[in-house]
């Protein structure tokens, strides 16, 4: 694969890089509608092609947050047309990767030597190379390695890129006024938190450590003294990326296996720990040769504060669904409905949010929940699609919810996907047991 020996960093400089995406992008457009006139069957696969193809060619080369929102995207398999997540998907962790020289002057500067002066053994060609940073193999008093480190630029091109990005993303999602500030500042705060990998050390060693003892999971050790701010170094993790090994034929079973150690590792940081790992893309998870799951990246954590929790949790269950006046209260505390909305606003998004939420939680309310049903699966993808399309929400002011919706949300979309994958068959509550242990 091709190298990079430069990544721009200016704003200048990435925003042009962004104005060139987007010309392509319009000549796209351009030769689907002129073809369109030739054959009015036409669909809009080619272009979605094309596009996906374009957009993610011009991220991959920005990395940082430019190419995280291509990540976080692709796990959204029922928003965005099927081309765009199999592209965006490789932003999990295929892109180009630093040359060599790159690395060495990255590492001299964050960890004040050569790597071939720390390591006994560094490969100079990544293993792994995703949005934030890439992954090296070494060796060091016989043990094996894995080395990450940030690519240049990231940390100090997030709150640019984001003012970039801030327009194309106000006008997709609705958002009106400057509430919508908090979503934005959300987003800035936890790519900020990802490239602190002094953070994300203290993060991974706190969230192995407490969830240890669930049983067919495994983490890395990390090494503070062959870390720094943008370089962590942790063990070497032998296994499958998830996103390969659901590619493959495996037992139901296993898949079961598998899908209830994921979700009890995510019910047990919900509910016993109050912060959880945000990113659950199968670029973060290993399957072991004799199927235990390995999680390896804890860069993106969000704590889950009580006055979030308690609503959200009690809006997932049925009784207050179905209790009109309590769940016309929750949907006051956790900021769905607003002092400010107007008659048609409340009535509207209460009735939208009712719907939405009797299907999101069905697993919840379940003592057994199929992840691998083809109904719960066609009726989420209806519900994105009518939704979509509906010219009524475009009317609506679209701030809604409270700021902690953006990550916990995206955590169980993402759980949700991964389950799916892996075909899972799960027992509910099982997690309860490993809480008080």
């Amino acid at each position: 694969m091709k190298t990079l020996d430069k990544i721009p960093t200016g704003k200048i400089e990435r925003a042009g890089k962004l104005v060139k995406t987007g010309v392509k992008v319009g000549g796209n457009y351009v030769k689907y509608y002129s073809k369109k006139l030739v054959n009015s069957d036409l669909s809009r696969e080619e272009l979605n092609e094309n596009n996906a193809s374009d957009i993610y060619d011009g991220l991959k080369s920005l990395k940082g947050s430019a190419l995280k929102v291509a990540q976080m995207l692709s796990m959204e398999k029922n928003l965005l047309p099927r081309a765009y997540v199999e592209r965006f998907s490789l932003a999990q962790f295929s892109v180009p990767p630093l040359s060599a020289p790159l690395v060495r002057k990255t590492f001299k500067k964050y960890l004040g030597s050569f790597p071939e002066e720390v390591f006994d053994v560094f490969e100079k060609d990544s293993i792994n190379a995703a949005s934030i940073g890439q992954v090296h193999r070494a060796e060091k008093n016989g043990k094996k390695l894995a080395v990450k480190i940030q690519y240049p630029g990231v940390a100090q091109s997030i709150t640019s890129d984001l003012a970039l990005v801030k327009p194309i993303a106000t006008r997709m999602f609705n958002l009106q006024g400057k509430d919508s500030e908090k979503y934005f500042q959300e987003v800035e705060n936890k790519l900020l938190e990802e490239t602190n990998y002094i953070l994300e050390l203290q993060q991974s060693e706190e969230i192995s450590n407490a969830c240890r003892h669930l049983p067919n999971l495994q983490f890395p050790e990390y090494y503070k003294d062959l870390s720094s701010e943008r370089i962590i170094t942790m063990d070497w993790m032998t296994g499958t990326h998830l996103s390969e090994f659901t590619k493959r034929p495996f037992s139901k079973e296993i898949g079961d296996q598998l899908g209830q150690t994921l979700w009890d590792f995510y019910m047990y940081q919900m509910h016993g720990l109050r912060k959880v790992h945000a990113d659950p893309h199968p670029g973060n998870f290993l399957v072991s040769e004799g199927n235990s799951l390995i999680a390896i990246d804890f860069g993106c954590i969000k704590e889950v504060p009580d006055e979030f929790y308690i609503p959200y949790f009690e809006l997932a269950r049925e009784e207050v669904i179905e209790n009109d006046v309590l769940f016309e209260e929750k949907l006051k505390e956790l900021e769905i409905l607003t002092p400010e909305d107007t008659e048609e606003e409340r009535v509207f998004f209460k009735a939208l949010f009712k719907e939405l939420l009797t299907l999101f939680t069905l697993p919840f309310n379940q003592e057994h929940f199929d992840f691998g049903s083809d109904t719960f699966w066609a009726r989420i993808a209806d519900l994105s699609q009518r939704y979509s399309k509906d010219e009524h929400i475009r009317k609506m002011n679209g701030n809604r919810g409270s700021r902690h919706f953006l990550y916990i949300n995206r955590t169980f979309f993402g759980l949700y996907n991964l389950l799916h994958d892996l075909k899972a068959n799960v027992v509910v509550n099982a997690y309860q047991k490993y809480l008080n242990q």
